[in-house]
C-alpha cells in the first residue's frame, strides 16, 4: 500500500518531530488533525546505523505499536516527563534495496515529500547521470539525483496531482536551495522542457525552519526530545501540509522566525561558550549549570535584555512582543533538568559561530538602533 507522505532521512530528529506530529494528528490529539495518512521512510545513505534504524522501524510498523518518543523538560514552568507512541511510519525502506518499488508504486501516490539529509545532503555525486532515469537502473548516489529520478517518474505517471516538498535541513531558504539544485541537475541531464517547467511551476518547494532539541536515541528505535517544538513553514500557493498541529506554524515571514532562533537561542548558546572559554573552560560544564550559576546567568540575561531585545524594537511592537515570548521558551529550554548540553560541544568552531550569530545582530542594530552600545557583543567579535 502506498502512503501519501514520503520521507527521506531516518534521523532521530525526524522521528521525534515530523513523524510524531503526524502520529498525533492521526490519533486526534488536541489541536492536531487533517493528517494526509501514513509515512514511508527512506534511508538515502548506506550507513550501517541507518540500516539498523530502518530495520527497527519496519519491525515496529509490522507489529503495529510504533516506537517511543520520550518528551522530557520544562514547559510552562512545569516538569514534563512522558512517553508517547509514534505510529505514523508505515514503511521503512533502504533506497537502493527498494528503488524499483519507490519509482513505480510509491511515487505516483505521494502528496508530500519531507527530507532531512544532514549538512552535506544537497551535494551531488559525479557518478550520477541521466542513465539513472532508465527503467531498471540502480538508485543514484546523491539525494538530489534520487529526488530528480522520482520526480521525473511522478511527472510521467501523474503530473496533474499536487505535490509539496518540505525540506527540513538546517539551510537558510532550504526549499529554494533544494529547488535550485534539482532544476540545475534536470537541465544538465537534458530533461524535456515540459518536465523542467513542471518541476519549476507545479511542484511546491516550501522553505521551512525546524526547532527542537532531540537529545538522544532510544534503541533500537525511538528518541528523547524536549517539550518545545516548532516547524515554521513559509506559506506558498498550492502548499499541502502533512497535517495540522500546534507546533506547525504557517508564516509569511519565515526570516523572522529564523531571526528569533538565531538572535536569542543560538546567540545565547554562543555567548555562554564565549564566557566559558574566558573563564577556564571546565570540560563538563553544561548550559543547565550556567542557568543556575549566580554569575553566568545574570550576564546572559543582561545580553538578552540590553543588547538583543532592543534590536527587535526597531521592527515594531509586535516583533518585540514575539521575541519576549520566544525568550520565555528559550529560558526553559536552557534550564532543562534532563538535558546535559555541554558547552564544550557548543564551543566547537567558535570563531565561525560568532560571525554567523553575533554579526547579524550587530548589523541589524546598526540599521534600526544605531544608538545601542552592545559592548558584550562587540567585545566578543573583536576577539574573534
Amino acid at each position: 500500500m502506498a502512503h501519501p507522505i514520503l520521507q527521506f532521512g531516518t534521523s532521530r530528529f525526524l522521528l521525534a518531530h515530523v513523524d510524531l506530529f503526524v502520529s498525533e494528528a492521526l490519533a486526534g490529539a488536541p489541536g492536531a488533525g487533517d493528517a494526509l495518512g501514513g509515512i514511508t521512510v527512506v534511508q538515502t545513505s548506506e550507513r550501517p546505523e541507518g540500516a539498523a534504524r530502518v530495520a527497527a522501524l519496519a519491525a515496529a510498523a509490522d507489529q503495529g505499536g510504533g516506537y517511543p518518543v520520550r518528551v522530557r523538560g520544562l514547559a510552562g514552568g512545569e516538569v514534563v516527563d512522558r512517553t508517547l507512541p509514534c505510529t505514523s511510519v508505515q514503511h521503512a525502506w533502504q533506497a537502493s534495496a527498494r528503488w524499483a518499488e519507490l519509482r513505480s508504486s510509491v511515487m505516483p501516490q505521494v502528496r508530500v515529500i519531507v527530507s532531512n539529509t544532514a549538512d552535506t545532503g544537497y551535494l551531488l555525486h559525479e557518478g550520477d547521470g541521466p542513465q539513472a532515469l532508465q527503467p531498471g537502473s540502480a538508485a543514484p548516489r546523491s539525494f538530489p539525483a534520487k529526488l530528480l529520478v522520482l520526480l521525473h517518474e511522478r511527472w510521467r505517471a501523474a503530473p496533474q496531482l499536487p505535490l509539496t516538498l518540505l525540506p527540513c535541513e538546517l539551510i537558510e531558504r532550504n526549499g529554494d536551495v533544494l529547488k535550485g539544485v534539482v532544476l540545475q541537475l534536470a537541465q544538465q541531464w537534458q530533461l524535456p522542457a515540459d518536465c523542467i517547467a513542471w518541476l519549476d511551476a507545479h511542484c511546491v518547494w516550501a522553505s521551512s525552519l525546524v526547532d527542537r532539541i532531540v537529545s538522544e536515541a532510544i534503541e533500537p528505535v525511538g528518541a528523547v526530545a524536549e517539550p518545545y517544538a516548532l516547524w515554521a513553514i513559509e506559506r506558498r500557493p498550492g502548499l499541502q501540509l502533512p497535517c495540522t498541529h500546534p507546533s506547525i506554524v504557517l508564516t509569511d515571514d519565515l526570516a523572522f522566525h529564523e531571526r528569533l532562533k538565531l538572535f536569542l537561542l543560538n546567540a545565547g548558546h554562543t555567548f555562554l561558550a564565549e564566557r566559558w572559554l574566558q573563564s577556564g573552560a571546565v570540560p563538563t560544564a553544561t548550559v543547565r549549570e550556567a542557568m543556575a550559576d549566580p554569575v553566568r546567568r545574570p550576564e546572559l540575561e543582561a545580553l538578552w535584555a540590553e543588547e538583543i531585545l532592543p534590536v527587535f524594537d526597531g521592527l515594531g511592537p509586535v516583533a518585540r512582543a514575539q521575541a519576549e515570548a520566544y525568550l520565555v521558551d528559550v529560558r526553559e529550554r536552557f534550564a532543562n533538568p534532563f538535558l546535559d548540553h555541554r558547552i564544550a560541544d557548543i564551543a566547537q568552531n567558535h570563531a565561525q559561530k560568532k560571525q554567523r550569530r553575533f554579526g547579524p545582530i550587530l548589523a541589524l542594530a546598526a540599521e534600526h538602533a544605531p544608538q545601542l552600545a552592545q559592548p558584550r557583543l562587540k567585545a566578543a567579535m573583536a576577539g574573534a
